[in-house]
């Protein structure tokens, strides 16, 4: 789950299966509340969860994008089947 999230906090999009996408959603969601407060004890509670980099991330670039939203900062997209295996694919990124 880490790495999804900093790959989706990197990238602010990313292409995986659906059932990722929805269980990636909550984790990330707590981690922007938690980090778009800006203080020193938020950063290094986001810090502990995925590494210093994407937590400068999100205090930087994605804690006063949305600091007047309420929740909800990431979307889901489906996308067609992959075609290998079928699996039921998705595209998940900031609004």
């Amino acid at each position: 789950m880490r790495a999804l999230a900093v790959s989706l906090i990197e990238r602010e999009k990313i292409t995986t299966t659906e059932a990722k996408a929805k269980s990636l959603r909550p984790f990330v969601e707590r981690l922007v509340t938690t980090g778009r407060q800006g203080t020193a004890s938020s950063r290094r509670l986001v810090s502990s969860q995925i590494g210093d980099r994407s937590a400068r991330k999100i205090a930087l670039v994605l804690g006063p994008k949305y600091k007047s939203r309420a929740g909800g900062f990431t979307r889901i997209l489906k996308l067609p089947k992959r075609e290998g295996d079928g699996s039921r694919m998705a595209v998940i990124e900031f609004v």
